[in-house]
């Protein structure tokens, strides 16, 4: 997940932000609302978590200059107002959900996480592809009904993999989504956790679903298109074991 994190307070700021990277949260953050539109006109966010108060302009004139640009990505307002007024007047202008300050980590990944799976689709905490299914909730992967066992690393390269289906992820993404910036390793660590992350699923359905595009990245397909796909291109899509 890649959120966009609006904060103008630098101490507020930066305890969001670890509570969002100790769960493997991607974090970018802007600091005014100008330059949260710069952001969201540049790049593509799960969400954005949206302080209500900026210091030059105000969160729901970001939302309502957000909606104005046809961007729909979903916005999570935090708030020290909990009047009702503001509530309203925050969903009225095109927020998805409102938590007030000071809120608990747990409760905000929580609700990060339904907004994003109600905005991609999914009315429950559950991605499915093909033979797999992931919950999220209880950080859970059945194939065929049956549970494998996967390192945490795994289970949040899985997981990417699975809300991306069909997109090529570069290991920067991965390298990003694991560690956002703080003490990555070396790039080549994706390839072993891909590798293992592959092994697992293999053993489990008898298929090879996560193909490599050479000088690309990696990819999860459905089992029919990863087959079909893989005689189209032979030259670019390698699903061997690494």
């Amino acid at each position: 997940m890649r959120v966009l994190l609006v904060e103008d307070d630098p101490v507020s700021a930066r305890t969001i932000r670890l509570m969002l990277q100790s769960a493997q949260i991607v974090v970018d953050h802007a600091a005014s609302g100008d330059e949260a539109i710069h952001h969201v006109r540049s790049y593509d966010y799960d969400i954005v978590i949206l302080d209500f108060l900026l210091p030059d302009m105000k969160g729901a004139d970001v939302i309502r200059e957000m909606r104005r640009m046809k961007i729909a990505t979903p916005v999570l307002v935090l708030s020290g107002l909990s009047d009702q007024q503001t509530k309203v007047r925050s969903f009225e202008t095109g927020a998805d959900d409102y938590l007030v300050k000071p809120f608990d980590r747990e409760e905000l990944l929580a609700r990060l996480r339904a907004i994003v799976r109600r905005a991609k689709g999914f009315a429950e905490p559950t991605l499915r592809v093909g033979p797999i299914e992931l919950r999220l909730g209880a950080r859970e992967v059945l194939v065929n009904g049956k549970p494998i066992h996967l390192t945490g690393k795994e289970f949040s390269i899985l997981e990417l993999l699975m809300l991306r289906r069909g997109t090529v992820l570069s290991k920067e993404a991965f390298l990003n989504h694991l560690y956002g910036g703080l003490d990555e390793p070396e790039i080549k660590i994706i390839d072993v956790f891909v590798c293992k992350l592959r092994k697992k699923l293999a053993q489990a359905t008898g298929e090879q679903l996560i193909g490599t595009v050479w000088g690309r990245g990696y990819v999860l397909r459905e089992p029919a298109q990863n087959a079909h796909e893989a005689r189209e291109r032979p030259e670019r899509l390698e699903v061997a074991a690494l």
